[in-house]
């Protein structure tokens, strides 16, 4: 009986040995393909993240005068408090028309190579400057913009503070300015997924594991991989199998509109999936709430393979431990309008 159980014993230590040791395996190839979330703000070139500047692109994301129906702030389609996005389809702008596009994220945004589903801004900075114009986003203009900024003391103050080298500070240019220092500190560190990639195995469980190794393996850290995991290239959507209309809309081609490349038909860029359980609806077009179907139909358009329930039941479950902590920003005080700030247009006609 002694020698069965001194069997079983060493039977179980090399199990236990040998799940270490895949473990340890499973981390390293992990800390290859992936990076944690940076614990602090990440840099920018050629934009130095003062306090004056962060502080008064805060308010800037939260004005709704910079669009001319003053309804309609950065943050009503990337609200900080519901996931950095608005839940929506695709969002709502002036005159309630409907955007064509699902709208990104703000939390992480920093980490991406380039904006927008298409790739056509290079940063923050150029895609702040998007909306404010777009006539179906907050439909103003830079003149406008300029004039509303300098109509309010307070703001002139605050922008001679945050551009001391400039002779007129308040510009159109350093509106975005201001708005992309303060959207690099919308980062969300330490979740789940960061603690494993800093060492600890404990921190994702065994079937979150299992997850993490079906995404490495079957493909999805291919387009989904870095700080962001996603966000850096474009891919076909539907590169194996094209989802029907309802995911993939045949008017709307993607890249092809920024290159006019025949190539770049129905390319997007990879979505970024940090805090992805918060971010429904998915894809470009908005047209899935189920993390499971997403899941699923990016098996099949994607990678060519339909996976088994229980396989996407734990590359969701590894999904989840990509949430990290939400900044909490307070809600800023805007300056009053004066008798010379432009009046607001009319959201009907």
């Amino acid at each position: 009986m002694k020698g069965i159980r001194l069997s079983q014993l060493g039977l179980a230590l090399g199990i236990g040995l040998a799940a270490s040791a895949q473990g340890a395996d499973l981390m390293t190839r992990a800390q290859q393909t992936f990076d944690p979330v940076p614990q602090y703000p990440a840099s920018l070139d050629g934009n130095e993240l003062t306090e004056a500047k962060v502080a008064l692109g805060k308010m800037l994301f939260f004005e709704p005068r910079l669009s001319a129906s003053h309804l309609i702030s950065c943050n009503t389609c990337h609200n900080v408090g519901m996931g950095g996005h608005d839940y929506l389809p695709t969002s709502i702008g002036h005159g309630w028309q409907k955007g064509p596009r699902n709208s990104p994220t703000v939390f992480n945004a920093v980490f991406n190579a380039a904006q927008f589903w298409d790739g056509r801004a290079a940063d923050l900075a150029e895609q702040a400057k998007g909306p404010v114009q777009a006539g179906v986003e907050m439909s103003s203009t830079p003149e406008r913009v300029v004039a509303t900024l300098n109509s309010m003391p307070e703001y002139q103050q605050r922008f001679e503070d945050a551009f001391p080298g400039d002779q007129a500070p308040v510009t159109f240019d350093n509106m975005a300015t201001a708005i992309e220092a303060f959207e690099a500190t919308l980062t969300t560190p330490n979740a789940r997924f960061d603690q494993y990639l800093r060492g600890d195995q404990s921190a994702l469980n065994e079937q979150e594991q299992e997850g993490l190794a079906l995404f490495m393996d079957r493909g999805c850290a291919a387009c989904h991989d870095g700080v962001n995991l996603g966000g850096q290239s474009y891919f076909p959507f539907g590169l194996v199998t094209k989802p029907g209309g309802d995911i993939l809309p045949q008017g709307d081609k993607g890249r092809f509109a920024v290159t006019e490349t025949a190539s770049d038909e129905y390319v997007f860029r990879a979505a970024p999936l940090r805090n992805i359980a918060l971010t429904a609806p998915y894809f470009h077009s908005g047209a899935v709430w189920d993390l499971e179907e997403a899941v699923s139909v990016m098996g099949t358009a994607q990678l060519g393979t339909k996976l088994e329930p229980n396989e996407v039941e734990a590359i969701v479950a590894f999904l989840g431990t990509l949430t990290g902590d939400v900044p909490k920003i307070e809600y800023p005080v805007l300056p009053v309008s004066t008798g010379t700030t432009p009046k607001p247009d009319p959201m009907v006609p």
